[in-house]
């Protein structure tokens, strides 16, 4: 694995997102003086937030799986993550209603799940539903530490035992594909396929290497930070800063200052010039080229991912009947495949809408005022590259249609007393910064996959490292822990156990 050069004693993070927090905390329990420069008053990158009505809201991720990947960040600087955030667990991990009124929860319990899937499709599925959940299990095992988890620096860089075993396990085949060996009802086979969204492909499309997503969602467990996402986010920081980090919030970088083919500080907004040895950047990708002077040169450019509405409501505690609704509701439409095809292939709106409906207040209810709930409704939209949507007309009617549907398959008397707290369009993620106006960076395609994705090393510039969602490993909370740790790999090495955390108290104030 290629490491930058010496020094790097002194690092800057540019931004204090998920992928930023995780890089500055392995590089902190490796003896490195960190800084981190981030443009926003708080931490958390895409994890974003906004307070309206006593209402707190988070604007970015409502999933977070692979607690592990979260112990280990805090790890890195001697920390016990348990100590600085309570992640509850979410049971059911979702629950999924069909256009025919069916609805099953989603459990990661495997005998619970498996009598799940028995009540809704009978025991031939609830045997499929057992020989998928090993199938996911032995696809995560084989692919995470030699794919996921792992510097390449080059295509060669696969070429490992591991990727005959990946391939045998149909890893190169199409996600829907493989999950259909096991599962026989199209209802079922979009509970295990549907997070090929996140990927921003469509499930005929995907590589089934990305099925290690629905293994997050469904077997490795869902949870969900008590006071927020904000709240995990808030405890990475505070424990960088404690480990000596030092942070500069309400500083964009505008330049890096260069002497021959080293970065030598940053300079910001306000005119201070940061010293460096060494730089990480998780910003985005334009933004990234643009501080480097470098665009890559590729024979494909890149595709970003679709995009999202994502509308932010205030109601009176949400049942259904006489349940209180679950953290997590997918509300799939009949037309499903059509789904992908409206918004990847044709840039525009679903025609036969899938609603992703999440209300944190079913795990907090201090994240509301009194007796209110907050909804959170996510609509896969088109990205502007791909759609001409003029959103600055069509944002209304559009986010009415959301909460119609809302009512009608979930909650009968949301149109009586909802508030809409804020919404966001790709036109608004776009004002953000963000490529093509989405969240979900670039598209997971084969060429934007592993050695393919933009490197994380820069070709021409010996200091710098790339981190976040559009380079290794992708996109999600996850990943970009993983893609911070990768970063900080790069400048260190790879640690051992031994040297992890030196010094690490001898440099606290």
């Amino acid at each position: 694995m290629r490491t930058l050069s010496e020094p790097t004693e002194r690092v800057i993070v540019v931004g204090a997102g998920f992928a930023g927090l995780s890089a500055a905390l392995h590089l902190a329990g490796r003896g490195r003086d960190v800084t981190v420069v981030e443009r926003e008053p708080w931490p958390g990158g895409r994890a974003g937030r906004r307070d309206i009505g006593g209402y707190l809201v988070d604007t970015g991720p409502t999933v977070i799986t692979m607690p592990d990947l979260i112990d280990e960040a805090f790890a890195a600087v001697g920390e016990n993550a348990s100590q600085r955030v309570e992640l509850l667990p979410v049971d059911p991990a979702y629950r999924a209603t069909f256009a025919d009124g069916a609805a099953i929860d989603v459990h990661t319990d495997a005998d619970r799940m498996a009598a799940a899937v028995r009540d809704f499709a009978g025991p031939s599925a609830a045997a499929g539903y057992a020989e998928l959940r090993a199938w996911l299990d032995k696809l995560y095992r084989v692919e995470f530490d030699g794919f996921i988890a792992a510097n390449f620096d080059s295509p060669l860089s696969m070429l490992t035992p591991q990727l005959a075993r990946l391939a045998g396990l149909g890893g190169f085949r199409k996600w829907e594909t493989m999950v259909k060996r096991h599962i026989a009802d199209p209802r079922l086979q979009r509970i295990f396929t549907f997070q090929s969204l996140y990927a921003g492909v469509s499930p005929q499309q995907a590589l089934a290497v990305y099925a290690v997503i629905a293994y997050m969602d469904t077997v490795s467990g869902v949870f969900f930070p008590r006071g927020g996402v904000r709240a995990l986010s808030d405890a990475l920081a505070a424990a960088a800063r404690d480990a000596g980090v030092s942070f500069r919030y309400e500083s964009t970088v505008t330049e890096l200052e260069r002497i021959s083919s080293r970065v030598s500080g940053v300079i910001t907004d306000t005119g201070e010039r940061i010293p460096c040895d060494a730089v990480v950047l998780t910003t985005e990708l334009p933004l990234t080229y643009q501080l480097l002077s470098r665009r890559p040169k590729r024979p494909i450019p890149l595709r970003a991912a679709p995009s999202a509405v994502v509308a932010h409501l205030g109601c009176p505690t949400a049942r259904t009947g006489t349940q209180p609704l679950p953290h997590h509701t997918i509300l799939f439409g009949d037309a499903w495949e059509q789904t992908f095809t409206d918004i990847i292939r044709h840039g525009r709106l679903m025609q036969d809408p899938s609603l992703l409906v999440s209300c944190p207040t079913a795990s907090d209810s201090n994240l509301a005022p009194p007796g209110r709930d907050l909804l959170y409704v996510l609509a896969p939209a088109p990205n502007l590259d791909r759609g001409r949507i003029g959103w600055a007309d069509a944002a209304e009617p559009y986010t009415q249609s959301m909460v119609d549907m809302v009512a009608q398959r979930l909650l009968p008397n949301l149109r009586d007393d909802v508030e809409v707290l804020h919404v966001d369009t790709p036109a608004d993620w776009a004002r953000q910064g963000m490529a093509a106006g989405t969240p979900f960076a670039l598209a997971h395609t084969f060429a934007q996959t592993g050695p393919f994705r933009p490197a994380n090393l820069v070709r021409g510039i010996d200091n710098a490292v790339l981190a976040g969602s559009s380079t290794t490993p992708g996109v999600g909370v996850p990943t970009t822990l993983i893609s911070g740790r990768l970063a900080a790999d790069r400048i260190t090495g790879v640690p051992s156990a031994s040297t992890t955390n030196i010094d690490l108290k001898a440099r606290l104030p």
